[in-house]
């Protein structure tokens, strides 16, 4: 058994910490959040003491660290973690500024570092990938991820969000990375408030189009709303010289009711942590093979600076309205 502490308290961690407790591997040891409350309320489901951050990094006992507190937290948590000699799952983005990122790249060098990227810990997406992989549909030559919110979250939300493109977007420019097998070389951007107009005054945009083009000319089209009016939209359609392979909605339940006015499907899911359950605990157990020294992270430093640099640039593009080559 792998004792683990979790570091933060919120939504995701809830989820992760839920999966720690449960896992044959991983025994959840300590809670670190500033919130009381909420720390108490996580120690006391999972049978964990709450405690503070130097006491975690201090304790020889704790093979790990769950990075689940706030974004601007994860870098410095990261590299703290690091030099206690912590394995660490940490939540996405690895920070909200890229050059900061790319300056800690000595501080986390040889780390155990795996970042939760959970998309590519979906059944489906690696379904998938195996079949790009295998070249069931010949060579990939484009991709479609769509990728659109049921409704828009609270504008405080949106305000230490770090936007659209880092927040939101960020695990599309991750599984275009991952798919497309390459960097991409050139990013375009459009946006759009066309949800919200609180969002707007905000400083954000809730719409988004976004054009990948690699070196050797192939595109990945990425199309982003906070609100789809339908539920959770996650879609993937990937396009090779013999055929396209896609990914399709997940709905509440495989129940359809037939009759002379055509067939009608249940609801899609409608909340990300329904959507992505088995991913979340896929990612657990990815980072349990991590402690057991069975496998070294699959998601990384390397990637999450890759992300945020195609999210920044975006970003540019978006703010020039010309395109920026990485």
């Amino acid at each position: 058994m792998f004792k683990i502490a979790l570091l933060g308290a919120g939504r995701i961690g809830k989820i992760h910490a839920a999966n720690a407790a449960a896992h044959p591997e991983l025994t959840l040891s300590h809670v670190v959040d500033p919130a009381a409350e909420a720390s108490q309320a996580v120690a006391a489901a999972t049978g964990a003491a709450v405690a503070s951050l130097d006491a975690v990094l201090a304790d020889a006992s704790v093979a790990g660290v769950i990075v689940a507190s706030s974004t601007d937290t994860h870098l410095e948590y990261c590299v703290a973690a690091h030099a206690a000699g912590k394995a660490i799952f940490c939540e996405k983005p690895l920070d909200m500024d890229l050059a900061r990122a790319r300056a800690a790249a000595d501080s986390l060098q040889g780390a155990r570092l795996f970042l939760g990227f959970n998309r590519r810990f979906d059944p489906n997406f690696q379904a998938l990938k195996a079949r790009l992989d295998d070249g069931s549909i010949g060579r990939l030559e484009t991709l479609q991820i769509t990728s659109n919110d049921p409704a828009p979250p609270p504008v405080a939300y949106v305000k230490v969000s770090g936007g659209l493109f880092k927040d939101m977007a960020i695990h599309d420019f991750d599984m275009a990375r991952w798919l497309l097998g390459e960097e991409p070389a050139e990013v375009f951007a459009w946006g759009s408030c066309l949800v919200d107009p609180a969002i707007g005054e905000a400083g954000d945009i809730d719409t988004a189009r976004t054009v990948l083009k690699t070196a050797d000319g192939r595109f990945c089209v990425i199309a982003n709303s906070r609100r789809s009016g339908f539920g959770y939209d996650q879609r993937i359609e990937a396009y090779g010289s013999g055929g396209m392979v896609r990914v399709a909605n997940v709905l509440e339940s495989t129940v359809q009711v037939w009759t002379e006015g055509g067939a009608q499907a249940d609801r899609f899911q409608n909340f990300f942590l329904d959507r992505y359950r088995d991913a979340y605990r896929q990612e657990m157990t990815h980072f349990a093979d991590i402690l057991a020294g069975r496998v070294g992270p699959s998601v990384g430093y390397t990637d999450g600076v890759a992300a945020l640099a195609l999210a920044e640039a975006a970003a540019q593009s978006l703010k020039s309205g010309l395109p920026v080559r990485l």
